[in-house]
């Protein structure tokens, strides 16, 4: 039963994931492919209900909406207060990006320091919202409900000719 409600939903989310997709290789939030790989949807139809989820990297949340730093403050729920996002979750990073600044002399910065440093300027800078996920989201949602709709109005019609069918 809700054949089509599902159907309606897994394209909505197909959508949605697509779009995600294609923002983030645009705005270079794509350097480990993690994120984009991790996108993902589940659609579950029951008798009386139908539930979608979109899955992600916990930190997808982050990249979406973005983090207020201690200095400079975003529209957003998240926020850093006291504690600076760990260094070492950097330095794949920063090999993906072929990061190697040089300091006043000439010498290859530590990649102990440099971890140090990019996790001060998101504690204190924050991270910017790239709304990826929110602005694909919320323009498909806009014509959800009418699809959404019509599809059940094709199950219920559907259920009705069967219940006859079988009388």
């Amino acid at each position: 039963m809700l054949a089509n409600v599902k159907d309606e939903l897994n394209r909505f989310a197909k959508y949605v994931i697509s779009q995600s997709r294609a923002n983030l290789t645009r705005g270079k939030k794509n350097s480990s492919k993690d994120l984009y790989n991790s996108l993902d949807s589940e659609v579950k139809v029951s008798k009386n209900s139908f539930e979608l989820s979109f899955l992600m990297e916990d930190y997808g949340l982050f990249q979406d909406k973005g983090v207020s730093g201690v200095k400079k403050k975003y529209n957003t729920p998240y926020s850093y207060t006291r504690k600076m996002p760990p260094p070492s979750k950097m330095d794949k990073w920063i090999v993906k990006k072929g990061i190697a600044p040089r300091d006043k002399d000439g010498k290859f910065i530590s990649r102990k320091s440099l971890q140090f440093m990019i996790a001060r300027s998101i504690y204190n800078n924050g991270i910017k919202p790239s709304l990826f996920f929110t602005k694909p989201f919320e323009k498909a949602f806009k014509g959800l409900s009418k699809d959404l709709i019509e599809a059940y109005k094709l199950d219920v019609e559907q259920l009705m000719k069967n219940t006859i069918n079988n009388k």
